[in-house]
């Protein structure tokens, strides 16, 4: 089954053509999960990011983590993204740990998972399209930092 249709409404693979995204499709391996199905956890080992491609999955963050233990909190759903919409992709620039987790939120998602190397060497093959991507991811970065400024600014007054 082609996943073009989804690949071109993802922000990071904005202006992209259909054979560059035919390539990010050839490394695309599609996973389901059923509801509250974990797809990564909160400080766990990053080697891939995903693209929504049927569902919802909710992006968690656990209080907890950053706690003595004293206290339990459940963990807080910080978003809730839909088809076309990619999460865990600053692995690109960063193959570090999970800032948050990733859960199925819906009775099933689909996802299209692309491991981080095989990525990053699609993208050295093509700088064009490395420069597009990475321009792109940059501008979602920001929109990104720009609403997690307002809810920490929203959350102190």
């Amino acid at each position: 089954m082609s996943h073009a249709f989804v690949l071109e409404q993802v922000d990071i693979f904005e202006e992209l053509s259909i054979d560059q995204l035919k390539l990010i499709e050839e490394i695309c391996t599609e996973k389901s999960f059923n509801k509250d199905e974990v797809v990564f956890e909160e400080n766990s080992v990053s080697r891939e990011f995903y693209i929504i491609t049927e569902g919802m999955v909710d992006i968690q963050i656990d209080p907890d983590t950053i706690g003595d233990g004293t206290d339990r909190y459940e963990p807080k759903t910080i978003a809730t993204l839909r088809r076309g919409q990619s999460f865990g992709e600053v692995v690109i620039v960063d193959p570090g740990v999970r800032s948050a987790s990733a859960k199925c939120s819906s009775e099933t998602c689909r996802l299209l998972e692309i491991k981080r190397d095989a990525f990053i060497a699609l993208l050295e093959s093509d700088y064009h399209m490395g420069y597009l991507v990475m321009r792109n991811f940059a501008v979602d970065l920001s929109v990104k930092i720009r609403q997690t400024n307002l809810l920490v600014r929203e959350a102190l007054m």
